[in-house]
């Protein structure tokens, strides 16, 4: 790929996962190049890398557009990212060492802080928490599992579920990675793959509601 390719690709995925491209919207070749300040060659191969992560689907006429994902694409990517996270955690349990717990603890620490900010720091957040599951699945030693996690972990839908959170579910993600510290420091992995597959349950759920409350809003 080209610097141009991953620079065209970095810039449309931020504008996805910002909302700046919103599901459903249509993408169009001239105007992303010039957003993006690069040919329509590039344009074309960061669209393909999108298409192939989900970002991005296409229509039978070639046409492109932001993935709008259903509710059963929704509950397909929490059940996938709860039953191969666990293994991860699972895993990690056995295998991690004592800077990687420092690490989690950091950045569990940051999420409490944008949390606990007189207006949450979603974007803080969402940072953290990235790092935080990015550790435990390092732990975990398996490319096998890194491989499959990455896209479902990436898809908009999951990446977006904070935006839907209200103060106390956010503090909850926080008292969540604390008690999956707590699994992991005493090596047992059993409780760290059930307090994984937990948090993410509840993070299904939480986005649920969310979701339901604002088309209810929207059709009032």
């Amino acid at each position: 790929m080209s610097k141009a390719s991953d620079r065209a690709y970095a810039q449309i995925k931020a504008m996805i996962l910002a909302g700046t491209l919103a599901p459903g919207a249509a993408l169009r070749e001239e105007p992303l190049a010039e957003a993006c300040g690069v040919s329509r060659t590039p344009i074309r191969e960061a669209i393909r890398r999108l298409e192939a992560e989900l970002f991005v689907r296409k229509t039978d006429t070639q046409r492109c557009f932001v993935v709008d994902a259903s509710p059963d694409d929704i509950a397909d990517a929490f059940e996938l990212r709860a039953m191969l996270e666990s293994h991860a955690a699972r895993r990690a349990a056995t295998r991690i060492c004592a800077s990687d717990l420092a690490r989690l603890r950091e950045h569990n620490s940051a999420i409490q802080r944008a949390v606990e900010a007189g207006k949450p720091d979603i974007p803080a957040f969402l940072d953290h928490n990235r790092h935080f599951h990015a550790i435990v699945l390092h732990a975990a030693a398996s490319e096998r599992l890194t491989s499959m996690l990455s896209q479902i972990i990436e898809q908009p839908v999951v990446l977006r579920t904070a935006l839907h959170y209200d103060r106390e579910n956010l503090r909850r993600a926080h008292r969540e990675h604390d008690e999956l510290l707590a699994a992991l420091e005493c090596q047992d992995g059993d409780w760290a793959a059930a307090i994984m597959t937990s948090h993410i349950r509840r993070a299904f759920h939480a986005y649920n509601d969310a979701r339901a409350a604002t088309l209810i809003e929207l059709a009032a």
